[in-house]
């Protein structure tokens, strides 16, 4: 069955509907029952219809999956069900056995199914089971009653659908849940092509996307997918997801998710923030993103430089969030202190009743006194600012980079601080600037701290804290550097405070490794750079060869001899086609930056340029694989990635060993070979003067 018949198939057992979100399937503590169906609320008036229930240390949720809930647990779901109704949003259960679970045995599938009647008995007809995050070696009885780990959970996933009675609604998270957890790559997943081809067609599949917490997810890579699920994905998407660093938080829209997905995709869930509150932004804008696909007809979006998707606007969307959640925070709540109950009716007894209310006459400063203090209101503009500082996993807002390019710039040209120079103006003016921006987090800090709303402020009080104090240390280098004061006893000192050194002992441990910081968003030189790794297709030909060409001009650059022909020349500049499967290249912010591709057999290649090789080298290395990344990709680490991606689908086409040819004076490509430790130089004879080939056993 195509996947076009799939989706009519559902779409005609009335389960067409766009699903979209919230799923709670974080790490962490989980939300409380009052806070989810204040979250029901949200969803309904900002026009989402789903939540996901997948708390992964709700213990009976994942670790005792076995176990039925008690009397009063029953009680909570119960209501949390109903509540869900009440706002129409469809409440989907989901279990989490894999992570000890025996396929084989019929006394644990029948454990599966009578945990899922329980739930079912609370009113659910939703269910979702999931297999993320577990190890995927299958015990001994396991092995003897599968061919595969993707059999076993697909027979256990179909006969517990069938159970419930095929629900409209029922989810399967696999194992293998991004590009990245794929082998050798999405298309050629035998895992993801079991599930695709045994899955009932109306289980939907959860997918994350290009990595677990992706940057960007494309159409083409939601197309590719599809085709080997023969189905379209629901999205769980933990671009707002904070559980696995507990000093960061996600305050930015969603964004890098073009509409044009929607028609695309079964649904969106998002997985956002441990914390309850500051995730009104993520669902905010999520559920702006996700009508924006139907009311494209208007395109009165204006478009920044960075914006290219006509239907919606992430800046937009953000500031329409903020606006929102700015009238939350000025809403009071209990917990500003003790409330103030009720006046107590006079007691007859003799007794001095207790004071229960404020002074009728209120305090009010006599000449020379202190003035009450009076917090400044809350403003958009503060919002905007904590968006920035907390913007998403792999940039900050715009704000933020500002002051880390100013303090870097500071810091760089400090000697024109000491000294008049031609710079010393400029760098006055900049570490003035740098000031105010320091003054401005101060200020949000103070604002924030008085609002009204005191739920949400927990849940950012730890955040805003950090961010104030580490803005706090910056300022005082820089006016030492200015000569405007001292240097900081917090910064020069022996002995200084606590709150002078970050990170604790996490920090500590990560001080000591060799690799520190070198993923960091902002680095000394700035570097933000994200590298996605694809497969090649017929339309990147031209990219491919311009590479060549200007890789090529380079040699000649650095060498005035004449640079031999490699046998890869011909693969590199389009003359042959790569094999099947055998092709990726690198992209980054600026478009394809390297390619790496590979001939199954490259002995008939051989013999078109008239190659003279021992038929020999053929029989133990008949692949050829060849590799080029421009200049511009200074991190070896994406290269090394899509080299073994590449040897990976090359072993899968039966290959048992591959060579490079690479010219002597490619000190650049011959390091970085020599630095994989797999490739080992190999004496060939015939070869054109200054040729070098490297091979590899597969």
């Amino acid at each position: 069955m195509s996947t076009a018949d799939r989706v009519e198939a559902q779409s005609s057992r009335g389960i067409g509907r766009f699903i979209s979100g919230v799923v709670e399937g974080f790490y962490g503590r989980p939300w409380t029952m009052e806070q989810r169906t204040e979250l029901f609320k949200r969803e309904q008036k900002w026009g989402l219809n789903t939540y996901l229930y997948a708390p992964k240390d709700d213990y009976k949720h994942r670790t005792y999956w076995r176990e039925l809930y008690s009397l009063e647990e029953a009680e909570q779901l119960i209501a949390l069900i109903s509540a869900a109704k009440q706002h129409n949003i469809e409440f989907i259960y989901a279990i989490s056995p894999g992570l000890d679970i025996t396929f084989s045995n019929p006394k644990e599938v029948a454990a599966l199914k009578r945990k899922l009647d329980q739930v079912k008995q609370f009113g659910c007809r939703a269910f979702s089971l999931l297999f993320d995050d577990i190890e995927t070696e299958m015990c001994a009885a396991d092995k003897q009653a599968f061919s595969s780990f993707a059999h076993a959970q697909v027979a256990v996933t179909n006969e517990v659908y069938l159970h419930l009675g095929k629900p409209e609604a029922f989810l399967f998270c696999p194992t293998d849940y991004c590009a990245a957890f794929c082998t050798p790559s999405v298309s050629q997943s035998s895992y993801l092509n079991t599930v695709g081809e045994k899955l009932l067609p109306g289980i939907d599949i959860l997918w994350t996307g290009p990595k677990v917490v992706s940057h960007k997810i494309s159409v083409e890579s939601i197309e590719e997918v599809s085709s080997v699920l023969k189905r379209a994905p629901v999205i769980w998407d933990n671009i707002h997801a904070n559980d696995y660093d507990p000093q960061r938080l996600f305050l930015g829209p969603y964004k890098d998710r073009p509409t044009e997905l929607i028609p695309k995709l079964r649904g969106v869930l998002t997985n956002p923030n441990c914390e309850f509150y500051p995730n009104f932004v993520a669902i905010h804008t999520l559920a702006t993103w996700c009508k924006a696909f139907t009311n494209e007809g208007s395109r009165d979006v204006e478009m920044g430089e960075e914006e290219s998707d006509p239907g919606y606007s992430p800046q937009k969307a953000l500031t329409l969030a903020l606006t929102d959640w700015l009238q939350e925070f000025m809403r009071p709540d209990q917990q500003r202190g003790p409330c103030r109950p009720a006046r107590l009716k006079k007691e007859t007894s003799d007794e001095e009743p207790m004071q229960t209310d404020v002074d009728e006459n209120p305090y009010i400063p006599g000449p020379g006194e202190n003035p009450l203090y009076t917090a400044e209101p809350l403003t958009l503009d503060d919002l905007m600012l904590l968006s920035d500082l907390f913007y998403l996993p792999y940039e900050y807002g715009s704000t933020a980079r500002n002051m880390l390019e100013e303090l870097n710039w500071l810091k760089n040209h400090r000697q024109a601080a000491a000294a008049q120079t031609d710079e010393t103006e400029e760098w006055r003016s900049k570490a003035q600037q740098f000031d105010n921006r320091c003054e401005d987090v101060v200020q949000m800090f103070n604002r924030l701290s008085n609002a009204p709303n005191r739920r949400v402020l927990y849940d950012l009080y730890n955040y805003i804290c950090d961010i104030k104090s580490g803005v706090g240390l910056a300022r005082a280098y820089v006016k030492t550097l200015g000569g405007q004061s001292q240097p900081s006893c917090l910064l020069m000192s022996d002995d200084p405070e606590p709150w002078g050194f970050r990170g604790g002992l996490s920090g500590e441990f990560q001080r000591m490794l060799p690799g520190h910081g070198n993923k960091d968003l902002f680095k000394d030189p700035p570097m933000t750079q994200v590298y996605c790794i694809r497969s090649y297709s017929q339309e990147d030909k031209t990219e491919v060869q311009k590479i060549f060409e200007e890789m090529q001009q380079e040699g000649k650059e650095q060498s005035s001899l004449t640079q031999p022909v490699l046998l890869s020349d011909c693969l590199s500049a389009g003359e042959i086609p790569p094999s099947p499967q055998c092709a990726f290249v690198l992209e980054d912010e600026f478009g394809i930056c390297g390619c790496a591709l590979a001939l199954a057999d490259a002995k008939p290649a051989a013999a078109k340029i008239q190659r003279a090789v021992r038929d020999s080298m053929f029989v133990d290395f008949p692949s050829l694989v060849a590799l080029q990344v421009l200049p511009r990709v200074t991190d070896p680490s994406p290269a090394k990635r899509m080299i073994g991606q590449l040897l990976s689908s090359v072993r899968s086409s039966g290959s048992r060993g591959a060579f490079c040819e690479l010219r002597q004076g490619d000190r650049r490509m011959l390091d970085f070979y020599s630095k994989l430790g797999s490739f080992k130089p190999i004496q060939i004879d015939g070869l054109p003067h200054g040729v070098i080939v490297m091979a590899t056993s597969l």
